[in-house]
């Protein structure tokens, strides 16, 4: 039976004439952080005071003894960022170049001093440079010249931190006579049985001993003969229940076990998790040009998605808990999809093992973004080789959907002047629409494949158009009202969003001893974007008075104005179903304490925005929206039976007056949209009046002002605040708008169940509180915030 012997102890670093203690997995950065050489980057400018470690080559170093009574020992590692030669006793084993990818080295017999030497991966990506030519891309760092986590050479949400070092585990693999070398498992479903072919792949020691593989799932059990180097074993399972998208059914998942065999020997098994499930993209034509719809066991589905990007820069760090909090909390806001961001990782099993427990669909990129990447070696090869790795690897998952080639990069050769720059060089278009495609088709044709995000489907079309296939929206937040983004319908929302700082007791945190201020030195430094608290403010100028030197307030309305704006879209565009087919938010997570787009910041705390797609992600969602001079009520229902609720409608005024109300009857099937018209009597006269909507029987509201706030004549807000099993309660004696409880500002570790609400003259709400040690009625009340009338 095949042994493996982990190597993740015993391991230093070389730092000039040093030894230091390293972790495997690990990273230079983490190891000499923990050996006091230098500072947290993510604390201060910490950054900046770290960047010539990237510029550094740096050596792992531990003793090796690869003894065994078994025919073949092979040192094996998961994964190496990035360039590295490793050696034994100073024997060349072998050189890497691919941060992607897992290596394999024959060391039977041999022992002494292992050496992974990693050359800095400026030098290499340099070097390519200087003999492929120059390549434009939207950053200037060099990252479109190796294959390397993009984001390492930083991003408009994240650091410049390049790192090196042996990322993922290690290990000694002893082994007789055969091993199995790769599994490709193809999973359908035909007239209600599972189907499960295994094609694999053997290495022998000994060609000429018979083997036999042997496979079982659900109770059933098939066995098939080794043929040279490989064979198939195929399985039909009977009456399989189907994994589902979380909100449409249960997520049942089978073991499979494979077995290699000679005689009634075990040389190697292969165990995995399957879910049987059917998945379609619909791209046919229409009335309003081309759609884009996941199908999932035949139900169509708005995507209720979030971008994700790395959760930390040090990737190497993220366990399986982290990976299981974070898409917990995702599931939690009703998201059903993550897009795993083409300028990151394939992530680890852990996070895909989450997603078929959680039943969150997975939009893979392929790890290219932002940028013309050249097709010549070594990097074609390398493309190549990662993508039959991962796709294979990747293959077992139910969750995974979809695979994506690229993230904005061929609407970049378009719109970004790429074309001309480039003047005929290859920029990776032969990957996208050739290499990529070519090896799903081939290995796993089970899933689709599109060219791109965005991607339009055709060189005939922009590849950014609104009507045909994956659409980005960012005009909005660079230049724009977030009211625009009503302005279209796109058949799928693939990226959008709006800023916010992070949690304050992040910041106390990261900017440690600085006098806050939206300016100040530290929160510069952690705002990324070109211009971007020059957008933040214009932004919030468009609604609001900005305030002059009162960061809390500055705070706390950013963080309205971005779950404001996000609303604006999500409710526009879910409106619009089916020929809007989803949404994907511009993002879920952040990688380090950033002012960024994020609904969780780099603590892991959550923004109101995140609170806030709680409700946009529901199942069933009110909003009202102006159309031909007066108000629509859509009631949007993605559950599967029959909502009939009956709606009230009160015009008001700010003052808490009700000067109209009627009852309107609805019924909205399932997975559809309802809209009721607004009777013209309802409709706000002016500034001082709003009109709410509520479903009482399922507490929804939806509500419409019709002026920004600044011209909003808002009453004092006037509320009164008691302690409460769990929490508190507010109880409101004038329309107060948009109230949060701040609970980090109660403790660091303290979390509020529940983001802005609006509470009418006489309403309560009880927020819950977890985390907070010390409960003060008092404390609680300057921990909270909400629209105050303009000065």
């Amino acid at each position: 039976m095949l042994q493996a012997t982990p190597l993740g102890d015993g391991w230093i670093l070389r730092h000039d004439a040093d030894a230091l203690p390293a972790s495997v997995p690990g990273c230079v950065h983490t190891d000499l952080m923990a050996a006091g050489v230098i500072p947290d980057p993510f604390l201060g400018r910490g950054e900046s005071e770290v960047a010539w470690v990237g510029r550094r080559d740096w050596t792992y170093e531990r003793e090796l003894t690869a003894a065994s009574a078994q025919e073949q020992t092979d040192l094996v590692f998961d994964g190496l960022d990035t360039v590295a030669e490793i050696s034994l006793d100073g024997r060349l084993l072998g050189k890497v170049r691919n941060m992607h990818r897992s290596y394999r080295f024959d060391v039977t017999g041999l022992s002494g001093r292992l050496s992974v030497r990693f050359v800095s991966a400026y030098a290499e990506a340099e070097a390519v440079r200087g003999r492929l030519g120059e390549r434009p891309a939207a950053y200037a760092e060099p990252y479109q010249y190796l294959r390397k986590m993009a984001c390492s050479f930083g991003w408009d949400w994240g650091p410049t931190l390049v790192t090196a070092g042996i990322w993922r585990p290690v290990r000694l693999e002893h082994w007789s006579t055969g091993r199995i070398a790769r599994v490709r498992p193809l999973v359908t479903v035909d007239e209600g049985a599972g189907i499960v072919e295994l094609a694999v792949d053997v290495e022998r020691t000994r060609v000429e001993v018979p083997l036999t593989l042997e496979a079982e799932v659900g109770g059933v059990r098939a066995r098939a003969e080794i043929d040279g180097a490989g064979g198939v074993v195929r399985l039909r399972v009977p009456d399989v229940r189907l994994w589902w998208p979380r909100g449409y059914g249960e997520q049942p998942l089978y073991d499979v076990e494979l077995r290699l065999l000679h005689g009634d020997d075990a040389l190697d098994v292969w165990r995995r998790r399957i879910g049987f499930r059917t998945v379609e993209l619909d791209r046919r034509p229409d009335a309003h040009g081309t759609g884009f719809t996941l199908v999932v066991n035949g139900e169509r589905l708005f995507a209720r998605g979030v971008n994700w990007i790395p959760d930390d820069v040090f990737p190497s760090r993220i366990t399986r808990e982290r990976y299981r909090e974070r898409l917990e909390q995702a599931a939690g806001a009703g998201v059903d999809l993550v897009r795993v961001w083409g300028g990151g990782i394939y992530e680890s099993e852990d996070f895909y093992d989450a997603c078929d427990d959680l039943g969150l669909l997975v939009w893979q990129d392929f790890p290219f973004a932002c940028a013309a990447y050249p097709e010549e070696q070594p990097l074609r090869g390398e493309v190549e080789a990662e993508a039959r790795e991962n796709v294979v690897r990747l293959m077992p998952h139910p969750s995974l959907v979809l695979w994506n080639g690229n993230n904005e990069n061929l609407w970049a050769f378009r719109d970004w002047g790429w074309e001309p720059r480039l003047a005929g060089d290859s920029w990776g278009e032969g990957y996208y629409l050739g290499v990529l495609p070519r090896v799903v088709a081939e290995l796993d044709p089970t899933r689709p494949y599109t060219a791109g995000s965005p991607w339009s489907g055709s060189w005939d079309r922009h590849p950014n158009d609104p009507a045909h296939g994956t659409h980005h929206s960012w005009e909005v937040w660079n230049r724009e009202d977030y009211a625009d983004y009503r302005l279209s319908v796109p058949r799928f929302v693939a990226e959008f969003g709006w800023q916010a700082p992070p949690a304050y007791a992040t910041l106390r945190r990261a900017l440690p001893g600085e006098e806050l201020a939206s300016d100040s030195p530290g929160m510069l430094h952690h705002q990324k974007a070109d211009d971007g608290n020059g957008k933040l403010e214009r932004g919030l100028a468009r609604h609001f008075a900005v305030p002059k030197g009162d960061f809390d307030r500055w705070h706390y309305l950013t963080q309205v104005n971005q779950a404001r704006a996000v609303a604006a879209g999500i409710e526009h565009w879910r409106s619009h179903w089916p020929v809007c087919a989803g949404t994907v938010l511009w993002q879920l997570n952040d990688c380090w304490p950033v002012t960024s787009w994020a609904a969780i910041d780099g603590d892991g705390r959550e923004k109101p925005l995140y609170h806030e797609l709680r409700r946009l992600y529901a199942d069933r969602l009110l909003t009202l929206r102006a159309r031909d001079g007066g108000l629509v009520l859509a009631a949007v229902n993605q559950a599967a039976g029959e909502w009939t609720p009956t709606l009230t409608l009160r015009r008001m005024s700010v003052d808490g007056e009700v000067l109209g109300q009627e009852a309107v009857a609805v019924t909205v099937a399932g997975r559809a949209v309802a809209h009721v018209d607004v009777p013209r009597e309802l409709t706000p006269a002016g500034p001082a009046e709003f009109l709410v909507a509520d479903a009482d029987a399922d507490g929804l509201r939806a509500v419409h002002f019709p002026v920004p706030d600044r011209e909003v004549p808002y009453p004092r807000p006037e509320f009164e605040v008691a302690l409460a099993p769990g929490g508190i309660t507010v109880t409101a004696r004038t329309l107060v708008r948009d109230l949060l409880l701040q609970a980090d500002r109660l403790d660091p570790g303290a979390r509020a169940d529940r983001g802005l609400v609006t509470l009418l003259p006489g309403e309560e709400v009880t927020i819950g509180v977890r985390g907070w040690k010390t409960p003060d009625a008092e404390r609680a009340r300057s921990a909270l915030y909400c629209v105050e009338p303009t000065r």
